[in-house]
């Protein structure tokens, strides 16, 4: 609304080619965020890293840094 400040949090979208180094920036990024006290929600949007088996040229995460 016109004149009210904006009280959402800030979104911040990294985009970028396959192996460009976008996951580890979000896990930092996300990693910096909560050691300054703020939350951090990390959404992965890869299409192809939903499905089960299809490990090849999708650079799915790993278990060790989605427990991160």
């Amino acid at each position: 609304m016109e004149g009210q400040p904006d009280k959402r949090p800030p979104l911040v979208v990294v985009g970028g080619p396959t192996a460009s180094g976008k996951t580890e920036l979000a896990i930092r990024l996300a990693e910096w965020l909560l050691a300054a006290g703020r939350s951090a929600t990390i959404i992965s949007a890869d299409s192809r890293q939903v499905y089960r088996g299809l490990d090849i040229g999708t650079a799915k995460v790993s278990a060790a840094d989605r427990a991160r």
